[in-house]
């Protein structure tokens, strides 16, 4: 399974009611399947994959292409984990109710005896890494933290970038992750920007050392080697260097960190940070007020006058095909498409009934299986919004 990011067109509009209805009935069904075949870790793993969670909104009838596929997706399944006992419960959503999610938390882990603090830590520095270690032009404004009985947990984060009108989907799952800092999307699906600022590639140890140690300069040194860095830009060369400067390279690297957004230092949560002696790449992440124009001021610092860099490759590869997956009952939209009613209700009366049946007795939905696993939808029907 590969996990990481989706890119999706931003849409507007809702979903109608006599489908959301007929969205939470297939939803539930499809969790329950689960978690009778592959228990609540099984169902973490999938919806950390971001190929199996567009495969899974395109099936209960949202576009293949919309931003909405998340947020509506997950608030669903939010509604049905509620409801249902299925050891595993979900925090947070879009906007407002993306910033309940800590409080959210303390109630899950309450009901499942875990420690909340831990999981309200994971959600903030989840958030920081794709808001402030890895920045290509989105603002996260979806969080949704699936956490189950045993502790075991994934994340389902969604940017938009107004300026180009996409949205962008990140997935986690806790048992693919070694380092929350270090390519925690162990594997990535989406459109790739020209370029990105790309603090969590494996490629750039330095880089991160480099930071943790200027963190534990006086910020007023930290002002200065910033003045330096833009002065060089202007085609100042400093004293004692590490190497020559190219102007026109120069640049090209400051433009770069323009398009991103502005460069200005919190230097009150570099005195944070220098109090506390922070110690790692994730501990500077969780300091208040180190936010994206931060992170770009000091590694714009770190490139001109350390010569120390970051990755400027966005971590994304392409989108799987989708619409072999919209060809279940339809789009809301009509791609490709109309929903079909009758399909639908059909397609949950035969999984009500597969459920019913004892699970080693479950022929029907295993020849299913095995009878689309290759099957490649017509191009010529390949219909874009």
């Amino acid at each position: 399974m590969r996990r990481g990011i989706a890119e999706l067109p931003l849409h507007g509009g809702h979903v109608p009611y006599w489908l959301a209805i007929r969205m939470k009935k297939l939803a539930s069904l499809v969790l329950r399947l689960l978690v009778d075949e592959y228990g609540t870790e099984g169902v973490l793993e999938r919806l950390s994959d971001p190929i199996w969670f567009q495969a899974l909104n395109n099936v209960i009838g949202m576009d293949w292409d919309s931003s909405g596929s998340t947020t509506v997706t997950c608030g669903i399944l939010k509604e049905i984990l509620a409801k249902e006992d299925l050891g595993l419960k979900a925090a947070g959503g879009k906007g407002a109710k993306s910033r309940a999610t800590p409080v959210e938390l303390r109630e899950i882990c309450g009901s499942f005896s875990l420690p909340s603090d831990d999981y309200v830590k994971t959600s903030l520095l989840v958030a920081k890494v794709d808001t402030v270690a890895l920045q290509s032009g989105y603002q996260l404004y979806h969080h949704m933290f699936f956490v189950d009985r045993e502790g075991r947990w994934a994340i389902v984060q969604q940017g938009m970038n107004p300026r180009v009108k996409m949205a962008r989907r990140f997935h986690w799952f806790s048992e693919k992750i070694e380092d929350y800092t270090v390519e925690p999307h162990s594997g990535i699906s989406g459109v790739r920007q020209r370029f990105a600022l790309n603090t969590i590639s494996r490629k750039v140890d330095p880089f991160r050392k480099a930071l943790i140690d200027i963190v534990k300069e006086k910020p007023s040194n930290v002002e200065h080697d910033l003045k330096t860095s833009i002065a060089i830009v202007k085609g100042y060369t400093p004293l004692i260097s590490y190497r020559p400067y190219n102007r026109r390279i120069v640049s090209r690297v400051f433009k770069r960190y323009e398009s991103i957004g502005r460069l200005q230092l919190n230097t009150r949560a570099l005195e944070i940070a220098r109090e506390l002696s922070v110690s790692s790449y994730g501990e500077l992440l969780l300091i208040r007020g180190f936010g994206p124009s931060t992170l770009r001021a000091l590694s714009l610092v770190l490139e001109l006058v350390y010569d120390v860099h970051p990755s400027w490759k966005d971590p994304v590869t392409h989108p799987p095909d989708p619409f072999k997956f919209a060809y279940a009952v339809g789009g809301k939209d009509g791609v490709p498409f109309p929903i079909d009613k009758k399909t639908y209700d059909e397609l949950i009366s035969l999984l009500n009934k597969v459920l019913e049946r004892n699970r080693n007795d479950r022929i029907v939905l295993r020849a299913i299986t095995r009878l689309t696993k290759k099957w490649i939808p017509p191009s010529e029907e390949k219909v874009p919004t």
